[in-house]
């Protein structure tokens, strides 16, 4: 089974690298772009067998800093 799980910055928590795409886009001569949140998407195959729990704990003791960032888990259906 395909797992992913998203990172992103909590609300609040600058993001520099977010500004810079905001910047290059505005640069690039697109308009109506606001803001930009970067993130990340990580993808684990794993057995049909682990649990929500497992992966819950997977993403908060090494995916994410929860700190400063909030995560999603998504079962994917292949």
């Amino acid at each position: 089974m395909k797992v992913r799980v998203y990172v992103s910055l909590k609300n609040g928590v600058l993001d520099p690298q977010g500004r810079a795409i905001h910047h290059a886009i505005e640069a690039l001569g697109f308009a109506g772009v606001e803001d930009v949140r970067a993130g990340r998407l990580f993808e684990l195959e794993v057995a049909d067998s682990v649990t929500d729990e497992a992966l819950d704990q997977i993403a908060r003791q090494l995916l994410a800093n929860m700190v400063i960032e909030n995560y999603r888990i998504e079962r994917v259906a292949q």
